[in-house]
């Protein structure tokens, strides 16, 4: 088997199909959970601390070219200044929260159901002809008796 050929029977095999729609699929989900922490969680929790935005919290480590105060991280960024970034990376702690709770949920769900496609026994097999024949005959001779 030449090495196309396996490479071939390797990419048409339904994992890693799955695979790569679950991560076009989570690709997308990180956009939205991206722009809920950014657009709707974050500018509340930052009103009810003061009218802070979050992601331009920053602290200024060294000045760059043009001296500050700087009102944004990216003024800061463009005049070369070194900052610490804590309002990206709360949002980045956010958004991966969100996310691994969803995550979490999904796997909860997915194992519930596996839990109870295991647990729901087979239904008994129907008797077969001849065992039911000879129950009714029990019965016919049972009501004679």
């Amino acid at each position: 088997m030449g090495v196309i050929a396996e490479f071939r029977e390797f990419a048409v095999k339904g994992n890693v199909v799955d695979l790569a729609v679950g991560v076009v699929i989570g690709t997308a989900f990180g956009k939205i959970v991206d722009s809920l922490v950014r657009d709707v969680i974050m500018p509340p929790v930052g009103l009810l601390l003061g009218r802070v935005d979050f992601s331009n919290l920053f602290i200024l480590l060294k000045e760059g070219a043009t001296p500050g105060p700087y009102p944004t991280v990216e003024a800061a960024a463009k005049a070369g200044a070194v900052t610490l970034n804590i309002g990206l990376f709360l949002n980045a702690v956010v958004s991966f929260l969100i996310v691994a709770w969803a995550i979490f949920l999904v796997v909860k769900a997915i194992n519930r159901l596996k839990r109870e496609k295991e647990a729901a026994p087979p239904p008994p097999p129907a008797p077969s002809p001849e065992a039911a024949l000879l129950a009714e005959i029990r019965d016919l001779l049972k009501a004679r008796a």
